[in-house]
């Protein structure tokens, strides 16, 4: 006897495991720079550098890059951009980590905070969120049938019956990158460039969709950029665009019916102010590398052997238990989020935005009842012209909480999802000269995965029939069906083939109900 399985490819997260880390640093203005008179704007990006596995520690690698944006009164420089890293190292104890193992890190930046120490000295300081996993992809055998050989009489020796599994393997798992090069020109109403003294770029909306050996991606790139004029003058203009941008990824193995589940982020960027055809100075070339994550699902059916007993021949099963996993869904949503923010003072006056923008950061993601509840906050960060001629420029920041549930029917605490949450338009709207009123568009998606326990058949182990217990047993039995019984388990019972037994009863199907009476023959 043989069993007949087939593979099945399927990922998990062995263990994982989180740390905070606190930076901090003092960032001297060089020589070339005027002096700080009003820190106006900030922004800072983790780049993870090196992650070395250990046994059961992980040793992660990283900088922190910031910009700093500030207003100088020395004439002719008011606005000036300095900028700094931070570097960093953190070891993480995680159980059960190896030095081959590939682990995945992910760091989220929960605060950076910049303060005047003098008007040549600056203190930074940043509270990182590290969080490492070891994900594997593994395979399962799945018995799907059964090799034997029939008997002299030509009948089959085992009985065996088979049940449904829904499952979810996975197709492909791989990082690649995404090239968007994209030129773009000033409005003719804008002046030359000068310099950029800022700028800030980020995607929104970018979806990816299966195709047939390839995968499409679409989605649009926000940018910012505060610039000096030219001229005598040299005036600090503020411009802003979306560029929508898209194109496929060679991805063998892909279909068009698969399931993905990707996350990408910038990775590098490059700015550069180019000539237009007439050699002025208007064209802004932005060069961008996408860092996509992907992992690709495909649905399967599996009709899985589930139990096998003996009629002429007494058979062991040896089992073992696992998990496995299925989609559950496929989700997005989209939540709003608001609040009005005030300037610090009274004699601060708004006179006109220039720039805002958000980060959302997540505190809490949970299952409940009713789905995902995802809770948080929005950073917001506006960047305005002021009624004051002496600090013409100055930004309000503010932190907006949200609560969001998901709603994912039939989610159970030992599920898995991934989910991501992100800022979808930002709008804000002066409400008089020290109040604003900022709205916008939480948007979030996850693939759920559902947990499926299931007893799998690894060997098969037959022996001789026990003749004498068999002879102990009656030829015949008047059966009367109780609650729970099925032909199976009364067939396994009296080592009668369940075909036997429909036969004998005149039975058209599997259905029994509680009180019903069967004739069971040995034999027939």
């Amino acid at each position: 006897m043989e069993l007949i399985k087939k593979n099945i490819h399927m990922d998990r997260i062995r263990c994982r495991a989180s740390s905070q880390v606190t930076l901090e640093e003092d960032l001297n203005i060089p020589d070339s720079k005027p002096d700080v008179s009003t820190l106006i704007y900030d922004k800072g990006q983790v780049q993870i550098e090196e992650v070395k596995p250990t046994g059961d520690h992980v040793n992660i690698r990283g900088r922190l890059f910031f910009h700093i944006l500030y207003q100088s009164r020395e004439e002719g420089q008011q606005l000036v951009c300095v900028e700094g890293k931070i570097p960093f190292e953190e070891q993480m104890y995680l159980e059960g980590v190896q030095g081959n193992d590939s682990v995945q890190v992910a760091c989220q930046m929960e605060d950076l905070t910049i303060g005047s120490i003098n008007s040549r000295k600056l203190s930074v300081q940043a509270l990182l969120t590290l969080r490492a996993s070891v994900e594997e992809l593994y395979d399962e055998e799945m018995p799907v049938d059964l090799h034997q050989e029939e008997t002299a009489d030509g009948e089959s020796p085992l009985e065996y019956r088979k049940g449904t599994v829904d499952i979810a393997q996975i197709a492909i798992q791989k990082n690649d990158i995404f090239r968007v090069r994209e030129e773009v020109a000033l409005p003719q109403n804008y002046p030359n460039v000068f310099s950029i003294l800022w700028d800030s770029i980020s995607t929104e909306e970018v979806e990816f969709r299966p195709l047939e050996e390839k995968l499409s991606i679409q989605g649009e790139i926000h940018l910012f950029v505060l610039y000096e004029s030219e001229g005598e003058e040299q005036s600090v203009r503020a411009f802003e665009t979306a560029i929508p941008f898209g194109g496929t990824l060679d991805c063998h193995g892909c279909r068009e019916d698969m399931i993905t589940d990707i996350r990408c982020e910038i990775g590098s960027r490059e700015l550069e102010v180019r000539p237009d055809f007439d050699g002025e100075q208007r064209m802004l070339g932005l060069e961008l590398v996408l860092d996509i994550s992907m992992k690709i699902y495909e649905e399967d059916r599996v009709d899985m052997i589930s139990d096998i007993y003996g009629v002429t021949r007494q058979v062991d099963t040896v089992t073992r238990d696992t998990e496995l996993k299925k989609l559950l869904m496929k989700i997005g949503g989209k939540s709003k989020v608001g609040d009005h923010l005030r300037v610090k003072s009274s004699g601060d006056r708004i006179l006109q935005l220039l720039h805002s923008e958000g980060r959302v950061q997540v505190d809490s993601e949970d299952i409940t009842g009713e789905g995902i509840l995802i809770q948080g906050n929005v950073e917001v960060q506006v960047l305005y012209v002021t009624g004051d001629d002496s600090n013409p420029y100055n930004c309000i920041r503010g932190t907006i909480p949200f609560s969001y549930t998901m709603d994912v029917a039939g989610i159970q605490p030992g599920d898995s999802y991934r989910l991501g949450t992100n800022l979808e338009q930002l709008q804000v709207v002066m409400l008089d000269s020290e109040e604003l009123d900022v709205k916008g568009v939480l948007s979030s998606t996850a693939t759920v995965f559902q947990s499926v326990s299931v007893q799998l058949i690894t060997e098969v182990k037959v022996t001789p029939l026990d003749m004498a217990k068999l002879n102990d047993m009656p030829g015949m039995v008047a059966y009367v069906v109780k609650p729970g019984d099925n032909l199976w388990n009364i067939g396994k019972r009296y080592y009668v083939p369940v075909a036997q037994i429909r036969e004998v009863n005149d039975l058209s199907g599997d259905e029994l109900k509680p009180g019903e009476k069967l004739l069971i023959v040995k034999g027939a």
